[in-house]
């Protein structure tokens, strides 16, 4: 190639054509830009690991909480029925309120029985007056008998007549007690003290004793009982937890519950089993257990579900985490670990109950694992954090 000459003639050209002079620099001016910026320009770092808080999880003891649906149940319910026939004239209560035992609550037509009364009344001085005139001939007989002027058969067939007496007296005395406790069931009166319910009968209906026709009924509400279904097979669990050593169980009428109402709020009285049933449902495979519970502001009404949490004694060696740190997803509840190199975990872990903001965790943790309680959102399996201890140990038991 021959070697380049900037002859006269190319020269002129160059003179006269300045713009595409202009536009062959600017080509070769952008690669030194960019050599010189990557050799001597400031250069970005990477940001340092983020910081979050950690505990160091320690097991110890756990409360054991079984937390199972329930229904609230009165202590003693009686149903008022009419035990005798007749026409209601009145109701005595005010509907909804509280009533002491034999407080009067429906007055039926006394007047029929009454009427009863009285018949029976007169029945009894008939016979008493028939037992009058047989005793004062056997009294006649007696002394004659001794002297031959009255035969033997004569004065037998007198005490016979003076006890047949004595037997209608005796009835007449029956019929005349029962005329008056029918003319007393013409008051309907309450068996039981407690809160009575609303009327089934109205003024003016019949009512009728041979087929005991319900007229309300009486719910005592303080104290109350509140009842749960558990399954035999969780039983059985932890009967084999007891054995082993691992759950130590109080006695039954010191394991507390904690009713959660249906609006969610926690009632603010704690109750105690009082019973555990001994037999096994065949149609559901559960048994059931009763708390009870004191009741004073009538809050806790028959018939109300609610849940209850049942402190089962205290589980050694168990774990427990604070709530915030637990990520629940759908039915999967998970935490952030940091592993050894400071980078983050995610395990899928079982939860127990709940209880003073703190979870127990059945299974996925080990005494050692240091979980993440804040910071966790702003962080991602695998990434690298900067943990800081929130507090020397995450204590086994819920507080």
């Amino acid at each position: 190639m021959p070697p380049f000459n900037l002859s006269q003639a190319s020269f002129e050209t160059v003179r006269l054509q300045p713009h595409a002079l202009f536009s062959q620099l600017c080509w070769l001016a952008i690669p030194a830009a960019l050599l010189l910026a990557s050799c001597g320009g400031p250069q970005r770092q990477a940001p340092p690991p983020p910081p979050v808080d950690i505990v160091k999880i320690v097991a110890g003891d756990v409360p054991n909480i079984i937390e199972l649906p329930g229904r609230i149940e009165a202590v003693r319910t009686a149903e008022v029925r009419a035990r005798v026939d007749g026409i209601v004239e009145q109701r005595l209560y005010q509907e909804g309120s509280d009533v002491p035992a034999g407080a009067p609550l429906f007055l039926i037509d006394p007047r029929d029985k009454q009427a009863q009364l009285a018949q029976a009344q007169a029945t009894l001085a008939r016979a008493g007056a028939a037992q009058a005139n047989a005793r004062s001939i056997v009294a006649r007989y007696e002394p004659l008998v001794s002297r031959k002027a009255v035969s033997a058969q004569e004065y037998d067939a007198a005490l016979s007549d003076a006890r047949q007496a004595d037997a209608n007296v005796a009835d007449a005395r029956a019929a005349l007690a029962r005329a008056r406790l029918e003319v007393g069931y013409t008051t309907v009166r309450a068996p039981i003290a407690g809160r009575v319910g609303r009327a089934q009968v109205t003024e003016g209906a019949l009512v009728s004793g041979a087929s005991a026709t319900l007229m309300t009924q009486i719910n005592q509400l303080s104290p109350i009982y509140a009842t749960f279904t558990q399954a035999s097979a969780r039983l059985l669990d932890l009967q084999q937890q007891v054995q082993s050593g691992a759950l130590r169980v109080p006695d039954l009428a010191r394991i507390e519950v904690r009713l959660i109402l249906e609006n969610g709020r926690e009632y603010g009285t704690v109750g105690h089993i009082d019973f555990a049933d001994q037999t096994v449902d065949p149609s559901t495979g559960s048994q059931l257990v009763r708390a009870r519970f004191a009741n004073p502001d009538r809050q806790l009404l028959p018939g109300q579900f609610v849940r209850g949490r049942i402190v089962a004694g205290t589980l050694r060696g168990g774990i427990s985490v604070p709530a915030r740190a637990v990520q629940i997803a759908g039915e999967e509840a998970a935490v952030l670990l940091v592993a050894r190199d400071n980078s983050v975990v995610r395990r899928t872990v079982e939860l127990g109950s709940q209880m003073g903001g703190q979870w127990v965790i059945s299974s996925g943790l080990r005494p050692g694992d240091r979980v993440i309680i804040d910071g966790w959102m702003k962080v991602q399996p695998g990434q690298k954090v900067t943990p800081r201890v929130k507090t020397a140990a995450a204590s086994g038991t819920a507080r």
